[in-house]
Parts: C-alpha cells; sequence; structure tokens
C-alpha cells in the first residue's frame, strides 16, 4: 500500500519532528559541531518540506531522514574544510602586517648601545680598531687587512682579541 504524496511528506515531517532530538544528536556526533548541527537540521527540514508531490516510495521515514541530514552535514563540513584550508588564519595576518620597526624603548636602548660602542671604539689603539672594523664590518680576510695594515695574519689575530675583550670589558663596566 503507497501513501499519496501530500501524505508521505507529512509523514516525513512527523517523524523529522519526533525524531528531532535524536537526529540533532547523531548529527552533532558525526561533524563535532553545533552550529554545523543547527544549519544541517535546517536544511533538512526545507529538503523534506520540497518533497511534497514526488512520488517515490520510502520504506523507513527515520532512515531516509538521518541519510538526507547525513549527507547535508558532511556537505557543509567539506565546504567549511574547503574554506578554512584557502582562509588565511587571523593570527598569520596579523604577522603579515605587523609593524617590524622597533619600539621606542628598543630604539632608544639600541641608540645607546651604538653609542657606548663607538666610545668603546675610540679607546682602541689605531690598527686594533681598523682590524677590528675591516673583518667585522667589511668583511675583509685576515690576508687583506694583514697587508693594509702591514702586519702578520697573526697580528690581525692578535688585534681582534685584544679588541673584542676591550670592548667586552667596556660594556661589562657599564653594567656595574
Amino acid at each position: 500500500m503507497t501513501l499519496q504524496a501530500t501524505d508521505r511528506t507529512d509523514d516525513l515531517m512527523e517523524v523529522y519532528f519526533r525524531q528531532f532530538k535524536w537526529l540533532r544528536n547523531a548529527l552533532k556526533r558525526r561533524v563535532n559541531s553545533h552550529e554545523l548541527t543547527e544549519d544541517a537540521l535546517q536544511e533538512t527540514w526545507v529538503r523534506l518540506a520540497g518533497l511534497k508531490g514526488r512520488s517515490q516510495e520510502i520504506r523507513d521515514h527515520r532512515a531516509f531522514i538521518l541519510r538526507i541530514a547525513g549527507n547535508i552535514a558532511i556537505d557543509m563540513l567539506r565546504r567549511e574544510q574547503r574554506h578554512s584550508s584557502v582562509c588565511i588564519v587571523d593570527d598569520r595576518i596579523l604577522e603579515a602586517i605587523a609593524d617590524t620597526c622597533p619600539s621606542p624603548e628598543v630604539f632608544a636602548l639600541d641608540r645607546d648601545n651604538l653609542r657606548q660602542f663607538a666610545i668603546a671604539l675610540m679607546g682602541l689603539p689605531d690598527n686594533v680598531r681598523t682590524a677590528l672594523l675591516l673583518v667585522k664590518c667589511d668583511g675583509m680576510p685576515y690576508r687583506t687587512v694583514a697587508k693594509h695594515l702591514a702586519v702578520s695574519e697573526t697580528m690581525v689575530s692578535r688585534y681582534l682579541v685584544q679588541a673584542l675583550r676591550h670592548c667586552r670589558d667596556h660594556f661589562r663596566n657599564l653594567e656595574c
């Protein structure tokens, strides 16, 4: 015995409302999202309401409704996952547009450290200061610096040790 289409649709809606809590829990377990569950339930209701006038025979209303709701929920979940994989996370946006300039405090500290470094350099003998600047700032090899200063490469190495110790001691004395 087959029911008429309007009776069948009414039966579907009746089963939908009777099984609403069960359907909500089943969808929530499937998609693990309250918002997606509620959206899927609403879309399921719209689809069931749109079945008026269809002549297909439905044997198990509950299973039919669960299948429709489950398919809708999975489609929504996939759509959301595709959307979120394409969207940029807010943190990455903020990092991308974050101001990379130092804060006024960092700027002031760096400027003070640079001033102290210049003072430390002025306390070095000329050859020692020149060797340090040529090797560390200009990136010259020891051999080139040695020719420039008319000394051996070993002497350039000693100059660097002397300069670095002097600068270290200068900054240590500032901390005290």
